[in-house]
């Protein structure tokens, strides 16, 4: 990670998010810079999920504050949201719509239709090898094509913030490359990559920063080597992983 400023772009303080009788989210702390690329690691039904979907706006703590690019979830909501961008594990996309049209559609609503938005919108089409099938249907693309496309219209509008959940899922090892590349790409241009993940080799080869939640709770986070440190006898981050959250099931 090369950061230009300490600036902090996620906020999370004191964050629980309640479900009926449910406690998904408890007492998450944490804060992503600019310029990190950040792996969010946890067991299925940890609250990986939740939690992006309160740093996305999608969801509202049922206690603490989430901040995005300065900007309070609670108070201003829509400018914390406009930090944003999302890829989902699964892409949905208008099937009657080529990507080409798809793309100019997202510029649109994000109000970017000039010149450069449009110049910028074919630089990604290049980036991620879209051109191909650009003027096709998406009805007819496989998931590769389709996170593709997601991707790309993700960056249009230059977020401050990208958050990932699960972006490796039902990707060809040519299709990783490019979202490995570009995620590495974002964070070096200043924004903030906030990764959800169960590839742990993921982590280990682009992350920054990696943590690892458990039951709702925060239970490790730092650097590679950070981990490295605290994991007897040189234990790899899978048996490290397994260790910290033994009592769920993976």
């Amino acid at each position: 990670m090369t950061l230009a400023s300490t600036e902090t772009l996620i906020h999370l303080d004191s964050v629980s998010k309640v479900y009926g009788s449910k406690l998904a989210v408890d007492q998450l702390t944490l804060q992503v810079q600019a310029g990190e690329v950040f792996a969010f690691l946890g067991p299925n039904g940890a609250g990986k999920t939740t939690s992006i979907k309160l740093i996305t706006g999608l969801l509202r703590p049922t206690k603490g504050y989430v901040w995005v690019a300065g900007h309070s979830m609670a108070g201003n909501s829509v400018e914390a949201r406009r930090q944003v961008s999302f890829v989902p594990d699964q892409p949905h996309l208008y099937e009657k719509l080529t990507a080409r049209d798809f793309l100019e559609f997202t510029r649109k609503i994000y109000g970017i239709d000039g010149p450069e938005s449009r110049a910028y919108q074919e630089e990604l089409i290049d980036t991620f090898e879209i051109g191909d099938f650009a003027d096709d249907l998406i009805e007819s693309y496989s998931h590769g094509m389709r996170q593709r496309v997601v991707f790309a219209s993700a960056l249009l509008h230059r977020p401050r913030v990208l958050v990932l959940d699960e972006p490796m899922v039902g990707l060809d090892p040519k299709s990783m490359r490019i979202a490995k590349d570009q995620m590495k790409a974002t964070a070096l241009r200043g924004s903030a990559v906030f990764m959800s993940t169960h590839t742990l080799s993921i982590a280990e080869e682009i992350a920054d920063r990696i943590a690892i939640i458990r039951r709702g709770k925060l239970v490790k986070c730092g650097t590679l080597e950070e981990l490295q440190r605290d994991r007897p006898g040189g234990m790899t981050l899978e048996d490290y992983f397994l260790q910290v959250t033994a009592e769920d099931e993976i």
